[in-house]
């Protein structure tokens, strides 16, 4: 009886770490998918200024900075890690052509307003690679311990399911095509 008793606490015990693990990784998850909301939202508060600037400079650009804005509302109200995912890589595409496009821009090159706005987009887009990597590696993690005999068996039981990475898609990984049209007057 004693054995018993003994074995069960031991499963007990054993079930209880595993259970804290799993919510404690849970935990990681979710605030690595925060720490990417806050760099998205520094960078949809620049884009307008970036945006704006450019306006005067490039007139005959506005259907790449409507592109943008458009993108940027979509990127806004997308949900789910799948959605926002696909939002933002469209919208670092546009923005990639919106730097690449400035080139043909020596005032907007020069202008030191643009140029701030820039070294801070920059910046965040640097912070928001380290949190898209810091949450990839937490999700890693996460679905290791959730998928591994015999932690799949509990983790089934109490309906933990696998999260999903924040990848780049294939046309965010090749280089920015850049065409510079002008429109008719």
């Amino acid at each position: 009886m004693i054995y018993a008793l003994l074995a069960l606490a031991v499963v007990a015990i054993l079930i209880v770490g595993l259970y804290n693990s799993v919510i404690s990784l849970k935990n990681k998850c979710d605030e690595a998918w925060s720490d990417i909301d806050t760099q998205l939202k520094r960078r949809y508060d620049l884009i307008p200024n970036i945006v704006e600037t450019v306006k005067g400079y490039a007139k005959h650009e506005s259907g790449t900075l409507e592109k943008i804005t458009e993108l940027r509302s979509q990127a806004m109200q997308s949900k789910g890690v799948e959605d926002k995912e696909k939002s933002e890589n469209m919208l670092s595409g546009a923005l990639k052509s919106l730097f690449a496009l400035a080139e043909n821009y020596p005032e907007l090159k020069a202008n030191q307003n643009f140029l701030d706005l820039q070294n801070k987009l920059a910046e965040v887009e640097d912070n928001l690679q380290l949190s898209r990597r810091y949450y990839n590696a937490v999700v890693r993690d996460f679905n290791t311990k959730i998928q591994v005999f015999p932690n799949n068996l509990l983790a089934q039981m109490l309906g933990f399911t696998s999260r999903v990475f924040f990848e780049a898609q294939a046309g965010e990984k090749e280089n920015v095509k850049v065409s510079f049209k002008e429109e008719e007057k």
